[in-house]
């Protein structure tokens, strides 16, 4: 019986070399140092691809239906995951969960002010102002570089600052281990 202890002792620990080594592997980790479902890392800037979105209390179809995105194109940021589901934060700071098949790569930024936002030539306030994103508006994101970020609409790009939009955040903008269907204004 001595003679297994140790052999059981090298599983364990070849195991969880093996385990780390996936973990750090795969980089990219959600709250609780998980590694993701997808690879991807969380958290993460989506859009939505529809304009009939479900955001759902949990993550499946048996979970009760809280309310429904009705802008293409909005982005959300994805704040946990499982295989199949995306756990995300909007504009408002609510926070739901949303199949991955209806939220697409392709990104977006929203005026969540009541201002307009000047879009300029460059990446610079002194430069031209090429044109202005409206109160409640989506426009097309490229990059963001230095704290602004190329947008576009149609042929016209140019660039706003970062921070002025929502939808180009570096860090995670609601609390993962928040309940789904928290921050939302009752309707």
């Amino acid at each position: 019986m001595s003679g297994k202890v140790p052999r059981l002792k090298r599983v364990a620990l070849v195991a969880a070399l093996v385990g780390l080594g996936v973990m750090a592997g795969a980089g990219n980790a959600m709250p609780g140092g998980r590694p993701t479902p997808s690879g991807q890392p969380v958290p993460r800037w989506l859009s939505l691809k529809s304009d009939e979105v479900r955001a759902r209390q949990g993550p499946g179809l048996d979970y009760p239906i809280l309310w429904e995105y009705r802008v293409p194109g909005l982005p959300v940021q994805v704040i946990a995951e499982t295989a199949e589901w995306r756990k995300i934060c909007d504009p408002e700071g609510a926070v739901a969960w949303v199949h991955r098949s209806v939220v697409s790569s392709r990104r977006s930024v929203f005026n969540a002010s009541r201002e307009e936002i000047a879009i300029h030539a460059g990446r610079s306030d002194t430069s031209p102002v090429r044109a202005r994103l409206s109160p409640r508006s989506l426009v097309s994101l490229d990059a963001c570089v230095d704290q602004w970020c190329e947008v576009r609409v149609r042929r016209l790009r140019g660039w706003l600052r970062q921070r002025a939009v929502f939808g180009a955040q570096d860090h995670a903008l609601c609390n993962a281990n928040r309940p789904a269907g928290t921050g939302r204004a009752e309707r």
